[in-house]
């Protein structure tokens, strides 16, 4: 079955972190873009961070530059979210996303992907 299994989320302190997982079933990241996007209550989705073996590049929003780290391991064609110095707004539930011979600069949540997870709550509050 070809899908994308997440897992990781939960609640977490202001300062806290987690570590998010994605793993691609039936398919190998090769060429692929991969990522999260996030979704706050009453909010639209946006790209939190993204990595990709077209050319190598990885994007971060502004929001989580320098706190959250995204990293991938292509033998286990799983991709991870660490998120560190998490804030109230990180609040959300995060979706894994890929998508083939995609470019991390257009990690945009108006383009359609190949494939998405199920989603995780993720909720930073004291």
């Amino acid at each position: 079955q070809v899908q994308l299994v997440e897992s990781g989320g939960g609640l977490v302190q202001p300062g806290g972190s987690l570590r998010l997982s994605c793993a691609a079933s039936g398919f190998t990241l090769d060429y692929h873009a991969i990522g999260w996007f996030r979704q706050a209550p009453g909010k639209g989705r946006e790209g939190v961070a993204c990595t990709t073996s077209v050319d190598g590049s990885t994007y971060y929003a502004d929001s989580v530059k320098g706190r959250f780290t995204i990293s991938r391991d292509n033998a286990k064609s799983a991709v991870y979210l660490q998120m560190n110095n998490l804030k109230p707004e990180d609040t959300g539930v995060y979706y894994c996303a890929a998508d083939r011979n995609r470019l991390c600069v257009l990690w945009e949540p108006q383009y359609d992907y190949d494939h998405y997870s199920q989603g995780t709550q993720v909720t930073v509050s004291s």
